[in-house]
């Protein structure tokens, strides 16, 4: 009996402290020689190490522009921090903090920063919206590759701007994107950058009335061998473009890799339209999964247009409607791709056509480079757009 009464006491004794099992040899000493370097939206501090043996890290603690409290923790291996999420450059006031293992911390070293022009005004002046076929285009630089939301917002029933959930959420340095699916009668939008400390822009309000476009069936399509056009690999057909089949082999279309210099290939869409994009789904190789921006895919290339194309596969009777440059939003090197290029390539590339080029029926896509350094093509489907009217 007396032993259980001794082992519950303990227990609750253990139970009850929750100080830390480290001791410390005391208040920690505060770090010393700090040294700022102002950055866009953010500044790096770097500071002298106490010698404390039992430092565990440094803690700096800050109030953001929209008021919240930040918190940033560095390892007591490193000997700076970085101090980040201010949309303003005003003067701010950091308290770097030394921290033991016990968890206790030292007196406060007070340093002031003076963060550069926040990377979401970077992108708030670049912002460039317009109409476009079907709905709207957006444009902005984000030249830091921070990560940012441009939200597009529209009224809701109660006069309220909410955000569509299609907006744009990236972190590339050049954003060029389509909201579609909108009829031709005037839409009201607002736009505003946030950042991933909710910091929010100035609000732009823009009157928009998006173009006609209506997408062409693919039932009319059929692949035309002009002179010159490149050979197919003989596992391909180039029916595969337009069988609702977006990427796996050998559904898709690929020209011979043994052919040198730049690889055509004409379509006919069947029927005569203001053309006004054209969206190609690129092929993702078996590599590290499926992965584009890869091999065959098309990096640098053209798209022409014709009513009457010439017998002999010359350029004449033929309009160039857009040259295109390919980029990963990422900006990896070559074989490898974050989630968002991912997603982006397998929406499908919307390429836009030239506003003024002339009605036409057959395309001709021409590649210049792919994104393995030669010529040839593998696409995976295609789908035109425009106004057939």
């Amino acid at each position: 009996m007396a032993i259980s009464l001794f082992t519950g006491v303990w227990a609750c004794e253990v139970e009850d402290n929750h100080s830390p099992f480290t001791g410390s040899d005391g208040l920690p000493s505060p770090v010393f020689e700090p040294v700022v370097e102002n950055l866009p939206g953010k500044a790096r501090i770097t500071y002298s190490l106490p010698g404390d043996n039992d430092l565990l890290y440094i803690k700096a603690v800050y109030n953001l522009t929209n008021g919240r409290e930040a918190e940033v923790k560095a390892s007591y291996f490193n000997n700076s921090l970085m101090v980040e999420g201010f949309a303003d450059t005003l003067e701010h006031e950091v308290k770097l903090y030394a921290v033991n293992r016990a968890e206790q911390e030292s007196e406060p070293v007070t340093v002031v920063v003076k963060p550069k022009k926040a990377p979401v005004w970077d992108v708030y002046e670049t912002l460039d919206v317009k109409a476009s076929f079907g709905g709207i285009q957006v444009k902005a630089i984000n030249p830091n590759r921070e990560d940012v939301a441009i939200l597009i917002m529209e009224q809701n029933e109660y006069g309220e701007w909410v955000a569509d959930p299609n907006s744009i959420y990236t972190s590339t340095d050049t954003i060029d994107y389509a909201l579609r699916g909108m009829d031709t009668l005037k839409h009201e939008f607002a736009f505003t950058i946030r950042d991933r400390w909710l910091n929010y822009t100035d609000t732009v309000y823009s009157e928009i009335y998006p173009f006609y476009e209506a997408a062409l069936p693919k039932t009319s399509y059929k692949g035309v061998t002009l002179p010159g056009d490149a050979p197919h690999h003989p596992s391909t057909a180039m029916a595969n473009m337009w069988d609702g089949d977006i990427m796996n082999w050998p559904r898709i279309y690929m020209t011979q890799s043994v052919v040198s210099g730049p690889h055509t290939i004409t379509i006919d869409t069947g029927v005569e339209a203001k053309m006004s994009r054209i969206v190609i789904w690129d092929y993702p190789e078996y590599y590290n999964g499926r992965t584009y921006y890869y091999l065959g895919n098309l990096k640098e290339f053209e798209v022409w247009g014709s009513n009457d194309p010439p017998a002999d596969g010359s350029y004449d009777n033929w309009v160039k409607l857009g040259t295109y440059n390919a980029t990963k939003p990422s900006g990896l090197p070559f074989g490898q791709q974050t989630d968002e290029d991912y997603r982006f390539a397998q929406e499908g590339f919307n390429w836009e056509f030239d506003i003024d080029a002339p009605k036409v029926r057959y395309l001709r896509i021409r590649s210049i480079k792919n994104w393995g350094g030669s010529t040839y093509m593998a696409i995976g489907e295609i789908q035109v757009y425009g106004d057939p009217r």
